[in-house]
């Protein structure tokens, strides 16, 4: 059975006017369908750039990115991006927030605006569907950001650092939604983290890239007993905390070279 998605010998590299920068170099991996991989890294290493190549964005300079054996370009409605910011339009209700990808797609079908509307539900904003970004607070707005992501029904999602502005019990209990959410509907994910823990609690395996230019350094496959868990589950298990500190020597030695 192929890979969902094939990330095929990817390297970039930047120019400017004074200097060269090698972001990425020779990276290559696969994610099947519904899986859940988290790309750690020291800062400067690529995880970015990467997410961008992934999702069309950015043309890398060398490689491919496939989904179902298709190369991804910049229109692919297959990927849905989450970022650290919501980014969601301030004029807009979270109703028409959450419809806003169908809208610019074209999609007037009613089991699509349906599963929007039911993802706004699940994700508890229904009784806040018509008040304004600037009247929710961080998670809930992420909240609302997260389900306008799903309602396109992308094929993969992309999330960089979705959680990182948040406090720490927010952060918790989104992790644990967009897990839950995740599973339900079926969905493959790529995160991009500086956070060891969130990686071990949310995913399936973890790909650690070298500093510049960035490289695949190691892969962790977390163990079955954690992914069976609720991320805030997976951290109280025996087993989180010895691969915590397995993940962490790797990266305190990628930090060194």
């Amino acid at each position: 059975m192929s890979p969902l998605l094939s990330i095929k010998e990817i390297s970039h590299v930047y120019f400017t006017k004074e200097s060269i920068f090698h972001a990425l170099q020779d990276v290559s991996f696969s994610v099947k369908e519904g899986e859940f991989v988290s790309i750690l890294g020291p800062s400067g290493c690529g995880k970015t750039t990467l997410l961008s190549i992934i999702s069309g964005l950015v043309t890398p300079t060398q490689g491919t990115v496939l989904i179902n054996e298709s190369e991804v370009c910049s229109k692919h409605s297959s990927i849905g991006y989450m970022l650290q910011q919501d980014y969601l339009f301030p004029w807009k209700t979270i109703k028409q927030n959450v419809l806003l990808g169908l809208n610019i797609l074209h999609d007037k079908r009613k089991e699509s605006i349906n599963n929007a509307l039911n993802l706004l539900n699940e994700m508890g904003l229904s009784k806040v569907e018509d008040a304004y970004p600037r009247q929710l607070s961080g998670g809930m707005r992420q909240r609302a950001a997260l389900a306008r992501t799903l309602a396109t029904n992308p094929s993969v999602l992309l999330l960089d650092e979705p959680f990182s502005a948040l406090d720490y019990q927010t952060k918790l209990k989104l992790e644990n939604l967009v897990v839950k959410t995740l599973k339900e509907y079926d969905k493959t994910a790529i995160l991009v983290t500086h956070d060891i823990e969130e990686s071990i609690a949310m995913s399936d395996r973890i790909i650690l890239l070298s500093k510049q230019p960035g490289r695949i350094a190691k892969n962790f496959t977390v163990p079955q007993e954690l992914k069976t868990l609720t991320p805030f589950q997976a951290r109280r298990h025996p087993l989180f905390p010895s691969l915590f500190h397995s993940i962490w020597k790797e990266l305190e030695a990628l930090e060194s070279v």
